[in-house]
């Protein structure tokens, strides 16, 4: 896949987590450990996004 191509789908999967963390927490009772898993995905993402734009 071209870095631009995996740069926008990092991008895409970053903010379909982001959506997610904000559907949870708008729940009565989010679930907390989903919360903490979801974040840890999009940390992930984010240090493949910050480590490509270094390259």
């Amino acid at each position: 896949m071209p870095e631009v191509a995996r740069i926008d789908t990092l991008k895409s999967q970053h903010r379909q987590l982001q959506a997610k963390i904000e559907a949870e927490n708008s729940r009565p009772l989010p679930d907390e450990l989903l919360v903490a898993k979801l974040k840890r995905e999009k940390l992930k993402l984010k240090d493949q996004l910050v480590h490509m734009h270094a390259l």
